[in-house]
């Protein structure tokens, strides 16, 4: 823990030294104030002596001026590098987890993962900015007290100090159930950001299903576990502190009765055995926040271990060839995939060749492997057999960056960000300038209701764009991939969750996108996928039948039943 703690705060080496020197400082200063006991109660008190009385409350209040100083000065660095540290590892864990391959989120949601990343991360920032500089102070601190102790009465002091190992022994016994403990109070609030999550993003189909109270109860249950947790946590980071002062107390109870039997017989004076005693004191506080210090590590270790679980997941692998723009065709030879968690196969043996400016239309009933026929050409998901061709180059021997730089996706599942419809529309083109922005909002037929809005391509429109309409989304969506300008588009459901008129505007800003561009086309209307150059019918994850629209007709086969369905169903 140690070794992990110190490559966190490398960086930053000279706010810890700064620290490390102040905390030598306090405990010396500590150290100098137990040692003025014995002047002042024999000089002053005993001696009446006037000079002493002068001079001495001074001492006192300078070293009481200095340790407020250093102590200001340390925790302060301390709690500075505490969050800079929680900083440095969420920027870290941001870009190691955008570099995540796609079914990696599918396998631990996206609730939790942030809970990781905000609550775990949070907890690293009390380990240094509490636990590590109570280690650093108070370590110091209990060496010199305990030097002040034995230079004042030796036998006195091993007495008290005996009861320290068996003290610490307890509180690190109780840090590894507290460690436990912790790590199961992160997965509950893991939980209920889980939740919270996924209650806010479907708060309509909540409301219209009426699931507000149940909801309620779901989370008042799952609140509940989690303070239980906490409760636990609690009582044992309590219970350490109980057995501290219990030990204490012990240990000061038997010295003040042997100290005074001392002082009674004249063996030492009241002086030095209220020296020796303050420094007692002083020595249990210390120890008391030693034992806190181990339950805030043990703490910090549970955090740790799941910071880890993010991230020791694997990168996307990449190839390092640059894949330059398509000049001949993209081709699938022998491709097999199926998800991770699945045990069967989605595609099987897919062999299809694409050329250059050619618009494929896929289609199929449900299930049948469309989406995932896509998903493999930007590299979402990797064949399990078989490989894809752009030119003739494996896509898995290119750079990532080269080849979805050639690549622009619109969906149904519309995905844009609480910014600027300006920010959404460069968002796969930063630099574009505002002529291109406007054109390409033109060409997708949205440039008209952008202007109409409060502050036109300045509007902010809301989580997952919120604020518009369906229509209008997908529209922006299309302006970000038109003013990407890739050569090879694909469209998956572009349209299917439309209303007629939001379809006739959205299908006119489609057909100016799909212009001299390799095109894949997932449609469920098949009215929309008729000027296909080739359509392309998968059932149960094989192609079984491909050709033009009127062919496939003639053919009488699965696209003609599918296509009567449709027109009789619209009927």
């Amino acid at each position: 823990m140690l070794k992990r703690i110190m490559l966190l705060v490398k960086p930053y080496w000279g706010r810890i030294a700064a620290a490390a020197m102040m905390s030598l400082l306090i405990s010396g200063l500590n150290g100098g104030l137990a040692w003025l006991v014995k002047p002042a109660l024999d000089g002053i008190f005993l001696k009446k002596d006037a000079t002493l009385l002068t001079l001495l409350p001074f001492a006192i209040l300078a070293l009481y001026l200095m340790r407020g100083f250093f102590s200001f000065g340390q925790s302060y660095l301390m709690r500075s590098t505490g969050a800079k540290v929680v900083r440095d590892i969420r920027n870290r864990l941001y870009e190691h987890l955008v570099f995540v391959p796609v079914n990696e989120f599918k396998r631990e949601s996206s609730g939790a993962i942030l809970s990781k990343t905000i609550n775990d991360a949070g907890q690293l920032q009390g380990l240094i900015a509490y636990s590590v500089k109570d280690v650093f102070v108070e370590s110091a601190t209990v060496i010199v007290l305990i030097f002040v102790a034995f230079y004042r009465r030796w036998d006195l002091a091993l007495i008290s100090i005996t009861v320290l190992p068996a003290a610490f022994y307890g509180a690190q016994r109780l840090g590894k159930r507290l460690k436990k403990v912790s790590k199961e109070s992160q997965k509950k609030i893991s939980i209920i950001t889980e939740f919270l999550s996924e209650t806010f993003s479907g708060i309509k189909m909540v409301k219209v299903f009426g699931r507000e109270g149940a909801l309620s109860k779901i989370f008042r249950d799952r609140n509940q576990d989690y303070y239980r947790e906490l409760m636990r946590s609690a009582r044992i980071v309590e219970f350490t502190s109980l057995m501290m002062e219990v030990v204490g107390g012990l240990g000061i109870t038997f010295v003040l009765w042997y100290g005074g039997r001392l002082v009674i017989k004249n063996t030492i004076t009241p002086g030095e055995f209220f020296s020796f005693l303050t420094a007692i004191f002083m020595i249990y506080t210390p120890a008391r926040r030693l034992a806190s210090a181990n339950n805030g590590i043990q703490q910090a270790k549970a955090a740790l271990e799941r910071l880890d679980e993010l991230f020791n997941k694997e990168k996307e692998s990449e190839g390092k060839e640059s894949l330059r723009p398509i000049n001949d065709c993209i081709e699938f030879r022998n491709v097999s995939f199926k998800y991770p968690t699945s045990k069967n196969y989605i595609l099987n043996d897919i062999n299809l060749a694409v050329k250059k400016g050619e618009i494929i239309a896929v289609v199929g009933r449900s299930g049948a492997g469309k989406t995932s026929l896509v998903d493999l050409i930007p590299r979402f998901y990797d064949p399990v057999n078989g490989a894809i061709y752009i030119d003739g180059v494996n896509i898995v021997d290119v750079n990532l960056k080269s080849l979805r730089q050639q690549i622009g996706l619109v969906s149904q599942d519309v995905i844009l960000f609480n910014d600027s419809v300006r920010a959404n529309i460069v968002f796969g083109n930063p630099d574009a300038s505002e002529d291109g922005i406007i054109r390409a909002a033109k060409a997708a037929h949205a440039h008209e209701f952008i202007l109409e809005l409060p502050n036109g391509y300045g509007t902010i429109i809301g989580e997952r764009g919120v604020m518009i309409s369906g229509g209008q989304r997908q529209r922006l969506s299309i302006a970000r991939a038109i003013l990407k300008n890739p050569p090879i588009l694909i469209l998956d459901e572009a349209t299917s969750a439309l209303d007629t008129e939001s379809e006739m505007m959205v299908q006119k800003a489609l057909d100016v996108l799909m212009e001299n561009r390799t095109t894949f086309v997932i449609a469920h209307r098949l009215s929309t996928v008729q000027k296909a150059d080739r359509i392309i019918v998968l059932e149960k994850g094989r192609i079984v039948e491909i050709g033009a629209h009127e062919e496939l007709l003639m053919n009488g086969g699965i696209y003609k039943k599918l296509y009567d369905l449709q027109i009789s169903s619209a009927g």
